[in-house]
């Protein structure tokens, strides 16, 4: 039997959040499985339906940002591993957070068990501009 997780997005310094579920076949799960599921889904979805606008965590080589996403500007098929691969690279580096159970990850391979009031969230951050 599948388990559903709620996620919710954030940008400090934005009033916007998006919501979305994942499906997970165990109630166990490392911060790895959750963000390589979630690109996994959102370039899944986006490469369906093969639309101009990329919604999703992160950024994809050759766009440009939109308010509902990232602009291709040449429409194509993604490739989810590299969007993977970003995405653990913005983990790493700090540039996204994940908060689970409004408690911040730490480590890729830090498990969390998905219980009905687990709550997800991943904070995008920022970089300031000037100096």
């Amino acid at each position: 039997m599948a388990t559903t997780l709620t996620i919710r997005d954030e940008t400090l310094g934005s009033s916007l959040s998006n919501t979305s579920v994942l499906e997970f076949l165990s109630e166990t799960i490392t911060v790895r499985e959750l963000i390589r599921s979630r690109v996994y889904q959102e370039v899944q979805d986006y490469n369906l339906k093969q639309g101009d606008v990329f919604r999703g965590m992160i950024q994809p080589e050759d766009t440009e940002k939109t308010l509902n996403g990232w602009k291709l500007k040449k429409p194509r098929l993604l490739d989810w591993k590299r969007q993977f691969e970003c995405a653990v690279e913005a983990f790493e580096g700090n540039r996204i957070l994940i908060l689970v159970n409004d408690r911040q990850a730490e480590s890729l391979d830090e498990e969390f068990t998905i219980t009905p009031e687990t709550t997800v969230t991943f904070v995008r951050l920022t970089m300031l501009v000037g100096g």
